[in-house]
């Protein structure tokens, strides 16, 4: 089937006759046909939500609302069936495909009962007769940037809370997720939203780059690389006025202490370093553990990654499913090359899988397997420095005390998330003051992100976090109110209200 760009409450095939194609991961399946987006489409989209924001914004937050649980509700209702499709889109199990359904109609629930919360601080004015207090007021025309690994949940991250607050949204979705990004605009078609309120733009990263260039786009979300978040970020500092919140990646690490319960460490890695075949942004790659009981762990680690579950991401009992597309397995196999480079000793290479691995009908999948390798930290390492993006973890060795372990952990360019195992919670608190981190751990994997949480990083992992609460900062205007209740005029800080004049 083909499918079309959903602009100005119609469904249309735009301006370019350009198409490309979705396809299953695990199987290299054709999913269906979607237009290629060009910038004409995406000035057809900015025009259409700019003429409908002020009837949008005129509206209560409780009707916005109304339409955000609409979608709420669908959501829940398609649970299974949606999370298939996002399994078949983007490769990760079947448990992990309902999961990304969940976080979204969690996030939509966040954002639609915020309606009902209340708004504004009413701040004390240094003078008894002032009222003082703060208005927020939606900033406009939000143009919703997202990836494929969280296909349905982050693209509401970014449009629940915006709608909610009286934006309107112009949405391009991931080049190798659009059949998600088509289901989401189906669902949005369904509530009768008013035209031009939300859109849709298939395509590729120039289509990306037109939403960014617009005049009319007033805020930018982004979540994705780190290479095209920082782009992002330079365009929109050129344009005076616009806002943007960028969420990127990571080199993230575990830190497994002299203290730490073997059990919850070994799980902890583990979940940190193969859940969604290591494709979060909040993946481990980096696993720091204590020269105490570094032999131990090893040997345990690396009996995990050796047996693993590889398989059909539709089969219950897998672990991991494949890399999304060919150029991932190309950048995983060149770090595995770089890392070897380097003086890694490889302890666990199933980055070739061996066919009786390879499930039936699946041959033509985009498959791997965990590669875990041991390495001495030195600073100029490009395979302990440089996210991957895949299963692909470095052991490596520390000896001293907590503050060791933070340095090594610290001495990457990202900061996106961490987690430390200890019994100690004097370690867990030091980790806690001085890990370069958005978002941290202690006793868990690091990843997971409950939806009335701030979700973003620090260093090359992001600007802002374009989640939630963090999310309505950056797509509304902050107006400080004062008003004065007398008939007479006083300042703060003691500034003379007098008006001294001189006879001629």
């Amino acid at each position: 089937m083909t499918y079309q760009h959903y602009i100005d409450g119609d469904w249309t095939a735009g301006h370019g006759g350009d198409t490309f194609e979705s396809h299953n991961p695990a199987t290299r399946e054709r999913l269906g046909e979607f237009p290629r987006g060009t910038g004409d489409d995406v000035r057809d989209a900015t025009e259409a939500a700019a003429d409908a924001f002020e009837e949008w914004r005129s509206l209560s937050y409780i009707d916005r609302a109304e339409y955000l649980w609409e979608i709420f509700h669908e959501l829940r209702d398609r649970h299974q069936e949606l999370g298939e499709i996002v399994t078949k889109e983007c490769g990760k199990e079947i448990s992990e495909g309902r999961a990304d359904v969940t976080e979204a109609w969690h996030m939509v629930e966040w954002a639609a009962g915020n309606a009902r919360h209340p708004h504004g601080d009413i701040v004390p004015s240094e003078i008894a007769a002032k009222d003082s207090y703060m208005r927020r007021k939606p900033r406009g025309v939000v143009g919703c940037i997202t990836p494929w690994n969280f296909p349905v949940a982050i693209p509401f991250w970014h449009m629940a809370v915006s709608l909610v607050e009286g934006n309107t949204v112009v949405w391009k979705p991931a080049e190798q997720t659009p059949w998600c990004g088509q289901t989401v605009a189906e669902m949005f078609d369904d509530t009768g939203i008013p035209d031009g309120v939300f859109n849709l733009v298939q395509g590729y990263g120039d289509a990306g780059a037109a939403i960014v260039e617009d005049d009319r786009v007033d805020t930018v979300l982004f979540t994705g690389s780190a290479e095209v978040g920082h782009s992002v970020a330079r365009k929109v500092a050129d344009q005076p006025g616009k806002n943007t919140s960028c969420e990127m990646g990571g080199k993230n690490a575990v830190v497994v202490t002299g203290n730490a319960d073997m059990d919850i460490a070994l799980h902890s890695a583990v979940m940190s370093s193969f859940k969604t075949t290591g494709q979060r942004c909040v993946s481990s790659e980096r696993l720091l553990v204590h020269t105490d009981i570094y032999d131990g762990f090893k040997s345990k680690f690396v009996d995990h990654a050796e047996r693993v579950a590889v398989g059909n991401p539709l089969d219950e009992e897998t672990f991991m499913g494949p890399l999304v597309d060919h150029e991932q397995v190309e950048k995983f196999h060149e770090y595995a090359a770089i890392a070897r480079k380097e003086g890694a000793e490889v302890l666990v290479d199933r980055s070739e899988l061996p066919e009786r691995e390879v499930p039936d009908g699946h041959e033509d999948g985009h498959w791997v397997g965990p590669f875990v390798y041991e390495i001495d930290y030195d600073p100029d390492l490009r395979c302990i420095h440089e996210e991957v993006f895949g299963p692909h973890v470095a052991l490596i060795e520390y000896s001293g005390g907590i503050d060791r372990a933070i340095e090594l952990h610290n001495a990457v360019d990202y900061g996106l998330t961490g987690a430390v195992i200890s019994e100690d919670y004097r370690e867990i608190n030091r980790f806690r003051d001085r890990a370069e981190v958005g978002l941290a751990y202690a006793n868990l994997p690091c990843i997971g992100a409950e939806v009335q949480l701030p979700f973003g990083g620090v260093k090359k992992s992001g600007q802002g976090a374009p989640h939630a609460r963090e999310a309505i900062e950056t797509v509304t205007e902050r107006t400080a109110w004062t008003v004065n209740n007398s008939e007479d005029i006083e300042m703060a800080q003691g500034l003379s209200a007098e008006i001294e004049t001189r006879e001629d």
